[in-house]
């Protein structure tokens, strides 16, 4: 590895590998290696690498047009990814707002909440509530509505002042006895309180992860919680805002991940599977209520970005959702998500480190405890998460392990996000491979009693 290098890479005592190839669920690298893809990136591959439709697309834009300035023209790949989201989008989601990734997204929704109530003659309302242990990008905005506190320490005296209600996380919150729908009743009626202890008239927007990401590792929400949230942002008229960046585009089997909640945001953001990878581009789903009300009053969105509605990444866009749907991924992602959960509870079902298996389609998470029976998080200095990509990285496996789990110090998952692609025999050789992969860190840090 060469470690003369003039890139600012993520860490800087050590130069990655360069990826030079991909081809399915594979990447290769720059010294021979192969590594199986098994977390997407960061759940962003959801068609592999090198398909050759999606490639195609963006060639045939580049020669016919690669860029022109929304503040002119619109152009045709934007025009028509708009209507396909639309369509698959739920009822009364009617705009949408194209940027370059997820954090923009996010950006971009904090400032439409504030400029909807503007507009509407409520301009105070500014204030956002959010959940602990969330991530909703990197830009400053999304930071301070992320409740990622590793993340957001060095930082602080930049961030917003939001609000804060727990997660909807029932491994760890849910009591003995308390049903799951009765877990999440009181998991959302926390919103109501913090809006209550807030000046009256001052809430502009609720946001939170439909399925929780990267921060907490897949957490689904239980039975009800979303519409009780829906139901509560109503009573309060403030906007529920879904970031989907990770678990929409399909991720957990359906378009959007807020279909199987059975609720109808005022805005979802995406981003990472709505190009496959192959351009950056996000993506802000607005309700028609909002659009016609700005557009009734100041006449226009006072944001916007140089690149948004990029040509060529709108038309990797369109090629992604196509390809989604003739080769009907949709169910392979709700086919193949069943045998990996099937797999994981299977091959870790002794695993005396293992305590929660959880996540919805090609989205799952196993969380990792030093107890199973008293759910004790593994020694932090132990640094398991970080050991643990590290010893299924030389095994050719590329997974997404993240610490803080519980409260940004304690606690190890990992993330699984194969290409929605996969096979069956991917699968199961995903599940080997880190198998061998945890038994060998539990082994080399001593956790085996």
């Amino acid at each position: 590895r060469n470690s003369m290098t003039n890139v600012f890479h993520r860490t800087l005592n050590s130069t990655p590998p360069n990826a030079i190839g991909g081809q399915g669920v594979y990447l290769f690298d720059n010294q021979g290696n192969k590594y199986l893809d098994a977390s997407g990136g960061a759940a962003i591959s959801c068609l592999g690498h090198q398909n050759p439709i999606v490639v195609d697309a963006i060639k045939e834009q580049a020669g016919k047009l690669a860029y022109a300035h929304t503040g002119f023209f619109s152009n045709e790949p934007a025009e028509r990814l708009a209507e396909m989201l639309v369509e698959r989008a739920p009822e009364g989601i009617g705009k949408v707002f194209f940027v370059s990734g997820g954090s923009e997204a996010i950006e971009s929704a904090l400032k439409l909440a504030r400029q909807y109530f503007w507009d509407r003659g409520e301009p105070a309302r500014h204030k956002i509530i959010a959940r602990r242990q969330s991530y909703h990008g990197n830009t400053l905005g999304a930071l301070s509505v992320g409740g990622n506190e590793w993340r957001r320490l060095k930082f602080e005296p930049f961030l917003m002042d939001v609000g804060r209600i727990s997660p909807c996380y029932a491994y760890r919150y849910q009591m003995d006895g308390e049903s799951a729908e009765a877990y999440g009743r009181r998991a959302a009626d926390e919103l109501e309180s913090t809006i209550q202890d807030m000046e009256q008239g001052t809430v502009a927007a609720f946001v939170a992860e439909t399925v929780v990401g990267a921060t907490a590792g897949a957490v689904t929400p239980v039975p009800g919680y979303f519409k009780r949230i829906r139901e509560i942002c109503d009573r309060y008229g403030i906007l529920l805002i879904l970031d989907e960046v990770m678990c929409g585009v399909g991720r957990t089997g359906t378009w959007f991940a807020c279909e199987q909640e059975g609720v109808v945001p005022d805005m979802i953001t995406i981003a990472k599977g709505l190009a496959a990878g192959y351009q950056p581009i996000g993506a802000l789903l607005v309700a028609e209520k909002i659009y016609e009300k700005i557009k009734s009053t100041s006449g226009f969105f006072q944001h916007n970005f140089s690149f948004m509605g990029h040509p060529i990444a709108c038309a990797a866009g369109v090629a992604t959702l196509n390809v989604i749907e003739k080769k009907e991924l949709l169910n392979n992602v709700q086919v193949r998500g069943k045998e990996l959960m099937k797999n994981l509870a299977d091959r870790f079902q002794d695993a005396p480190n293992v305590g929660d298996i959880r996540g919805r389609g090609l989205f799952q998470a196993i969380e990792f405890v030093s107890d199973r029976v008293t759910k004790l998080p593994i020694d932090a200095k132990l640094q398991f998460a970080a050991n643990l990509k590290r010893v299924a990285f030389k095994r050719g496996l590329i997974c997404y392990p993240m610490a803080g789990t519980i409260d940004g110090q304690r606690g190890d998952h990992v993330l699984l996000a194969p290409p929605f692609i996969v096979t069956r025999d991917e699968i199961d050789n995903i599940v080997d491979v880190l198998g061998d992969a945890v038994d060998e860190v539990v082994q080399e840090l001593g956790l085996v009693k």
